[in-house]
């Protein structure tokens, strides 16, 4: 017999900013292994929206409610505070206009959920001062030329843009290059060069 394959540290992480009985939308939830862990673990009312026919095939096997749709065009059409949280999971960077993204996320949710690849890791910028070419690593598999993506963000180009969009930060955490989670008191500068990888939770502004 197979054995399960171990659940992405950074989808246990992000389930564990989602309160139990939330309502949930996961924007871009692939093949919904987050969606079906919230599901399981926090008894949510999980919905999710997917740009590819594959992930949504994938979803609703697993007994998701997940509809085809593209976060730049279709979060339009989503109502004001519909959800409790809205999930965007390493798929920032694939967007077309991540601050409308991000946008329509938090007047959707009360909150926001954002993880993503930092490109301002210290092995991206060594791979481009050294070789002068685009960067491989482990979270960045794909050739320069095939990569979906479009928006190369930082963890300080993402607290930027938090603060252009006038979101309050309510917790915030990176990876380093083993998984681990960086100290929580360490300076943003510190969790850009080593934070591998980011998970913020935001909410508006109030007043």
């Amino acid at each position: 017999m197979n054995a399960k394959p171990a659940t992405r540290i950074d989808l246990l992480l992000v389930a564990d900013m989602v309160e139990k009985g939330a309502r949930v939308l996961d924007v871009g939830c692939g093949d919904g292994d987050l969606l079906r862990l919230l599901a399981d673990t926090k008894g949510v009312d999980a919905r999710g929206m997917e740009i590819s026919q594959k992930g949504v095939n994938d979803c609703v096997a697993k007994g998701l409610s997940v509809v085809q749709g593209d976060a730049d065009i279709d979060l339009a059409d989503y109502p004001t505070d519909g959800f409790d949280y809205v999930i965007l999971s390493q798929t920032l960077q694939a967007t077309r206009n991540p601050r409308q993204v991000l946008e329509h996320m938090l007047r959707i949710g009360a909150r926001a959920i954002v993880s993503f690849p930092n490109f301002g890791h210290w092995r991206i910028r060594w791979q481009i001062a050294a070789r002068g070419r685009m960067p491989v690593t482990p979270n960045l598999t794909y050739a320069w030329y095939e990569t979906p993506n479009i928006h190369f963000c930082s963890i300080r180009d993402f607290v930027a843009l938090a603060e252009l969009v006038d979101a309050r930060i309510v917790k915030a955490m990176a990876l380093d290059s083993e998984g681990a989670q960086m100290r929580v008191e360490a300076p943003w500068w510190l969790w850009n060069l080593l934070g591998e990888q980011a998970m913020f939770l935001l909410e508006r502004k109030r007043g």
